[in-house]
């Protein structure tokens, strides 16, 4: 199975470069977030509120651990890192791309973490989730991909070229 799997922190862009890179290599699109509100019927924002962190954690594991794809681009949910069974099954059908971009740069882009379903403990700052993700990010990824000023068109051909010289 030949898929690309694009990890990340939130705001990094993964659904919107998968979206194109999808289109430029003729794959499928698979937005992860979206397997898991439809199994579920609700928003992230709302699993999370009603059920807690933890139970949405196991549901992101369990929806990305099932993912069956080929030649897909697969974007996953920031925390899907923490789930290492699905993250073993993601390296093992496809390159796992780490798109990243440096603090400043994403904390620009995200708005009200809550609002967007971002897996985010009470007492934990944007900055906290950064660092504790990153070594996660850097540890599950075949190949890592600095987008920091780059366009989408550059950020995709950055990605497709990485995911190529494997």
């Amino acid at each position: 199975m030949k898929n690309i799997i694009l990890i990340g922190m939130p705001g990094c862009g993964k659904s919107t470069i998968g979206v194109v890179l999808a289109k430029h290599m003729g794959y499928h699109f698979i937005d992860a977030d979206l397997l898991i509100q439809e199994r579920e019927g609700r928003i992230l924002s709302e699993i999370i509120d009603q059920d807690g962190l933890e139970a949405f954690n196991r549901i992101e594991e369990e929806v990305n651990a099932s993912i069956q794809a080929n030649k897909a681009v697969i974007a996953t949910g920031g925390s899907v890192i923490y789930g290492k069974r699905a993250m073993e099954h993601l390296r093992s059908i496809g390159t796992v791309v780490y798109i990243r971009l440096p603090y400043a740069e994403i904390e620009s882009r995200l708005g009200d973490l809550t609002e967007r379903g971002v897996s985010v403990q009470d007492n934990q700052s944007l900055r906290d989730l950064y660092e504790e993700r990153t070594p996660l990010y850097e540890k599950y990824a075949h190949v890592t991909v600095d987008t920091e000023g780059l366009e989408l068109r550059e950020s995709v051909v950055a990605v497709k070229e990485a995911v190529l010289k494997r």
